[in-house]
C-alpha cells in the first residue's frame, strides 16, 4: 500500500500507475496534468479503466464500483475517490 495518504502523494501514486498500465511514452508524473481528461484527452477506453481500478483496488485495498467509473476521468477525481475511501475506511 501506498506509504502517502495526502492527496498530493495519492495523485502522484495514480499517475504512475496510470503511466505504467498503459505504457505511456514520453510522459512522467511530472508532466502528466492531473486535470485532463483521460477518456476524452488520452483516449483511454472502458477495458483500460477497468484494468487501472483493479490496480487501484489492490494498492489502496478499497473497492471502486464500477458505476463509479464514468466519473472517475481525471487523475484528480480518481485520487479524490480515493482519498474519501480511505477516509471512510478509517
Amino acid at each position: 500500500m501506498p506509504a502517502s495518504h495526502d492527496i498530493k502523494g495519492i495523485i502522484r501514486h495514480v499517475a504512475e500507475i496510470i503511466i505504467d498500465e498503459l505504457k505511456l511514452e514520453d510522459v512522467t508524473v511530472d508532466t502528466f496534468n492531473s486535470d485532463m481528461d483521460l477518456v476524452d484527452e488520452l483516449g483511454i477506453d472502458s477495458m483500460d479503466l477497468a484494468t487501472i481500478a483493479l490496480v487501484l483496488q489492490d494498492e489502496y485495498r478499497i473497492s471502486i464500483d464500477e458505476d463509479d467509473y464514468p466519473k472517475l476521468k481525471t487523475i484528480r477525481l480518481i485520487s479524490e475517490y480515493i482519498k474519501e475511501k480511505l477516509t471512510a475506511k478509517n
